[in-house]
């Protein structure tokens, strides 16, 4: 894989990186062990993570293109860099499907059928679907003076066409739009060939191409494209001008989808006179223009991959187990006052969680619930829980964070469903996003108070549960537990936060107490004690925190380092970083708990959290760190969460000092895929259910 630019501090190109991490991701779309319909799901995968790139970080890079000015970290030449790393990996997406994708597929029996491939029986077919399903929902839009080009949906598949001849009224005006609405299907089921065992799609563009004469009788369409714009869709809000902050939410998610335009994708033999008159509709430079030989849109291949029956293209199911520290039935009450509990998901249900809540909700000892909800997915499982723990009389105390990035509308709907039945909903601090995980509740029990507690390094979602690798914490600790009274206090009356027992707590505590022991652990190493720092995280791009993992690496430290996604710190640079080793696991599962080890001399510490090492993570939200202090539950920890990572050599890749990623299967004289470690793979193993 290519190098990522290095800053002037000497750190790693952040926007390069996240791009580098994508590439890592495509890998698996390559990859002959993987079944082939997960294969088509990475490329998806892929497309969805650059068009959120596109959506949230482009922006600056183009207005310093435009304005040919140095905004931040960003100006024309990292603009030009970005660029034309997008348009190598969106150049090896195209490849990897219709050279090996797509003839994958067709030798398994599934066939996407192009017009020219279908025979009479099946062209009478797609004729009588568009006429009956498609077209009535299609409206051509001839442009002229009153009609100027219509505003076109952020990430919307449209057709721009252009026709010979005169329209009704005699005149020659040339070009048209015909938006295709995203209530169609984007395959439709064909019917198969006779005595064939194949499937047969046809993509609605496909179909919609065939048959755009239709839409414009009396003219001759000389030439199209399909083309689909990307744009800014990052929310932003003066929250200090704001009077309601959920109302101004509502108002800025309907102008979201007519963001600024940011990238222009069209069909690769689209003309350069169409793709011109696009790009100044958009008021686009050509850098930003992309031509793919395929779909324009690769993410709705999802709609196709749900539509096969094909177990054996898939993974095999993974059932987990219930967590090893439970029984099932056992009071999660009666359980905590023996100690806390490890979920480590989804290797064990995150069904326990939602067991955990349940018992909270039925128990009539219980006298109040207080929960964060930043992602807790459509269905709201947790909120109608929530609700029902209202209609038995107790007090609820939701935190919703309206502005977790496109889930936004979802988490208006909670809060609205919440306050319906007079739960207590509150939207946490302005200008900070509250991203820290937690479930509080509070039960009398022989006449006093005891608070048992719920808190994770993810979401609240059953979807992502089943998808995300993270920690689960469940305590009745009383110093732990006080300390979220205190943290849920803060959030609902605003008040300063008083000293705490355990937790760190951003943007207070958690930036300069994650400094404070990198700091020890180089006392440490300077002393000739034993000196280790191990973290597993999503992203490291906080250069305050860079800064000081390269410096405890000059004076001695060694310094492992997990991270999935962006990272600006290189790793093995003589006289800066040479101790430092940077590894990402890309695998079935989504990596998402966040660790922290730091050994000094005789002390050691191992922390989970729910921030990574972002600089808005650190100054701009509300997280949450918590010590981990039971022997058992941290050997456990690191086993799980640090060993078989730091030795799997199946999913992971090396960062190299130029920034650069290589597989380290290639660096291990291991031949063949079961002679690789797999961490997910033999946690999967561990506590998969056997039933």
């Amino acid at each position: 894989m290519s190098a990522i630019t290095t800053t002037k501090s000497g750190f790693l190109d952040r926007d390069q990186s996240i791009l580098a991490f994508n590439e890592r991701v495509l890998d698996w779309a390559r990859r002959p062990d993987v079944p082939l319909l997960e294969r088509l799901r990475y490329l998806a995968i892929v497309s969805s993570n650059l068009d959120e790139f596109f959506e949230v970080r482009f922006a600056p890079h183009l207005a310093a293109f435009q304005t040919n000015e140095q905004r931040g970290p960003v100006n024309a030449q990292t603009f030009r860099e970005v660029s034309a790393k997008v348009q190598e990996l969106v150049a090896q997406q195209y490849a990897i499907y219709n050279d090996e994708l797509l003839p994958a597929m067709e030798k398994r029996g599934i066939k996407l059928l192009a017009h020219t491939e279908r025979n009479a029986a099946q062209r009478r077919w797609v004729k009588e679907f568009f006429t009956q399903e498609v077209q009535p929902l299609l409206l051509p839009i001839g442009l002229d003076p009153s009609h100027p080009f219509p505003q076109v949906a952020n990430k919307s598949l449209n057709f721009i066409v252009r026709l010979a001849g005169r329209d009704a009224f005699g005149r020659e005006n040339e070009i048209a739009i015909v938006k295709v609405p995203r209530a169609l299907p984007r395959y439709a089921r064909v019917p198969g060939q006779r005595h064939s065992k194949s499937v047969y799609f046809a993509s609605i563009s496909s179909i919609i191409r065939s048959h755009l004469n239709d839409l414009f009788p009396g003219r001759t369409v000389t030439e199209f494209a399909q083309f689909r714009v990307t744009r800014h869709s990052d929310l932003a809000l003066d929250e200090e001008e704001v009077k309601n902050l959920r109302t101004a939410m509502r108002l800025g998610l309907q102008q979201r989808h007519y963001g600024q335009a940011l990238r222009l994708e069209v069909s690769a033999w689209c003309s350069d006179f169409l793709a011109d008159f696009l790009l100044q509709q958009f008021n686009l430079p050509p850098e930003t223009l992309f031509r793919v030989p395929g779909p324009v849109n690769l993410v709705r291949l999802n709609q196709l991959i749900d539509r096969v029956e094909a177990p054996a293209l898939r993974f095999e199911p993974y059932h987990p187990g219930w967590p090893t520290q439970l029984n099932a039935g056992q009071s999660f009450f009666e359980r905590l006052k023996k100690g806390d509990v490890l979920i480590h998901q989804p290797y064990e249900s995150f069904e326990a969680v939602m067991a955990f809540l349940r018992e909270a909700v039925e128990d009539p000892d219980v006298l109040a619930i207080k929960q964060t909800i930043y992602r807790t997915g459509a269905k709201g499982e947790m909120v109608e829980l929530l609700r029902e723990a209202v209609r038995r009389g107790k007090e609820v105390t939701a935190v919703v964070e309206l502005k977790a990035r496109f889930d936004e509308e979802a988490n208006i709907n909670q809060a609205e469903r919440l306050e319906s039945v007079g739960a207590q909903v509150v939207y946490g601090i302005v200008g900070l996003k509250t991203h820290a995980k937690m479930l509080l509740v509070t039960r009398r029990e022989e006449g006093r108070i005891v608070r048992y507690a719920h808190i994770s390094t993810g979401n609240y979602n059953p979807s992502t549960a089943r998808l995300y690798t993270d920690v689960s914490y469940l305590t009745a600790d009383e110093a732990l537990t006080s300390d979220l009274e205190q943290v849920f206090l803060h959030l609902a009356s605003q008040n300063r936060l008083p000293k705490l027992n355990k937790v760190m707590v951003a943007p207070f505590h958690l930036h300069k107490g994650l400094l404070e022991r990198i700091e020890a652990v180089v006392a440490a190493a300077k002393a000739g004690q034993e000196a280790r720092i191990i973290l597993k995280m999503n992203a490291l791009t906080d250069e305050p925190l860079a800064r000081a993992l390269a410096n405890a690496s000059q004076q001695g430290v060694q310094v492992d380092v997990i991270v999935r996604g962006a990272c600006i710190l290189p790793a093995g640079v003589p006289g800066f970083t040479e101790r430092v080793h940077i590894r990402s696991i890309i695998g079935r599962l989504l990596e998402h708990s966040r660790v922290f080890y730091f050994r000094m001399g005789a002390e050691e510490e191992l922390w989970l959290s729910s921030a990574d090492w972002m600089n808005r993570n650190m100054l701009r939200r509300i997280e949450l760190a918590w010590p981990v202090t039971d022997p058992v539950l941290r050997h456990r920890l690191m086993d799980e969460c640090i060993h078989q990572y730091l030795q799997d050599t199946r999913d992971a890749w090396l960062l190299q000092p130029d920034g650069s990623y290589v597989k380290a299967a290639a660096q291990t004289g291991a031949k063949g895929r079961a002679a690789l470690h797999s961490a997910q793979a033999t946690l999967m193993a561990r506590h998969g259910s056997k039933g």
